[in-house]
């Protein structure tokens, strides 16, 4: 009794704090497709957060191909393992080498660099696990949530014809890179969507990866 009891009440909660959300920002999102509105919902649900529904823009051809790619059980790669732990119900792969023995050697050999040109080539260890990806035939959608260099990284590569990634969730947090790296992708034809500004992070990029499998689950 006590069980059954508590599992409605989780659900009256749940129901009620949508209907909140939806009451928040219904003006916000009134001229978004169904897909697009399901990702703001549920930002703003993970985050307590309103504001991000101002903060969303999404490129018009990212929901497509990322439901494409989710759909053909593509591989998901992810800057940091809490954004990996969080994405859930997928039947593809999620990835995340950012503590790989390989990405930790790309990035011990970089800072070696002595002569001016060498450290230029200096990668923090979220750039060089995108670059480990690339080395090993990654193919699919790449999560940031939170390293502003992995999705300079991953633009890099993907513009040099070296990352075969078909979308890009870009939401890294922080005051320093973040919002700059965000305009960056912006400005390529990569399928994308970002938050502006500082703001972002896991909750952000998991509920955006979420939504969408959920989307695809719910057609199968």
């Amino acid at each position: 009794m006590f069980m059954g009891a508590s599992t409605k009440q989780g659900h009256e909660i749940a129901t009620k704090s949508r209907e909140i959300v939806q009451s928040l920002i219904k003006d916000k999102v009134k001229n978004l497709s169904s897909q697009e509105k399901d990702i703001v919902e549920r930002i703003v649900h993970s985050t307590a957060d309103p504001e991000y529904a101002d903060l969303i823009a999404i490129s018009s051809n990212f929901i497509k191909a990322i439901l494409k790619s989710l759909k053909a059980k593509e591989d998901i790669l992810t800057d940091i393992n809490m954004v990996k732990s969080g994405i859930t119900q997928y039947d593809g792969n999620v990835e995340c080498f950012i503590k790989n023995k390989e990405t930790i050697a790309i990035t011990k050999e970089a800072t070696k660099a002595t002569t001016t040109k060498e450290k230029e080539k200096k990668i923090t260890r979220a750039a060089a696990a995108i670059q480990y990806a690339a080395d090993n035939d990654f193919e699919g959608i790449i999560a940031i949530g939170n390293a502003p260099t992995a999705l300079y990284k991953a633009i890099e590569l993907k513009e040099k014809g070296e990352l075969n990634v078909k979308a890009i969730v870009g939401v890294p947090v922080g005051f320093v890179g973040a919002a700059n790296s965000k305009e960056a992708l912006q400005k390529t034809d990569i399928p994308n969507i970002i938050t502006k500004g500082p703001k972002g992070g896991t909750p952000v990029a998991v509920a955006i990866v979420n939504s969408l499998i959920q989307t695809i689950n719910n057609k199968d």
